[in-house]
């Protein structure tokens, strides 16, 4: 795999790096979904143009859940997340890294709360999913088939 390049993200606008697919380091909090949302989907209209308007958005949905999981669970004020989209031939791989080593669970279902359904999304669109630890954190990351 070629080395990634961390990218920072702008508040005003986001932009994917060039050369190889990217980084985006995005400040934690409310508004990071969408803001990854945006990355992603910018990165992917660059680095891989002909994949389907049906796999955007499931890779969309799917980066949404990972960050709002991340920013809700896996840091404190102030912390970011990283993003890390990578498309190749046959699968499009989302990673989210941040700075908690708690593991995302499953909530259980109940028709009051409007939340707890990242991780049946993640099951259902994601060929493949998991989580990793890493030295200060972990990273959790899906693939999508193309």
């Amino acid at each position: 795999m070629a080395t990634m390049r961390p990218y920072a993200l702008q508040e005003t606008c986001c932009h994917p790096p060039s050369g190889v697919p990217g980084q985006a380091v995005i400040p934690s909090g409310p508004e990071a979904p969408a803001a990854a949302r945006s990355f992603v989907c910018e990165v992917l209209a660059q680095f891989a143009p002909t994949l389907a308007e049906s796999i955007v958005d499931d890779v969309r949905l799917i980066v949404s859940e990972m960050v709002t999981n991340a920013y809700r669970y896996g840091t404190e004020p102030g912390d970011s997340v990283l993003v890390v989209i990578v498309p190749a031939v046959e699968l499009v791989r989302i990673e989210v890294h941040d700075p908690r080593r708690k593991r995302p669970e499953y909530k259980p279902e109940s028709a009051i709360r409007a939340r707890g359904r990242g991780l049946f999304i993640l099951d259902a669109l994601a060929a493949r999913w998991d989580v990793d630890d890493r030295p200060f954190g972990k990273i959790v990351w899906a693939e999508v088939a193309c």
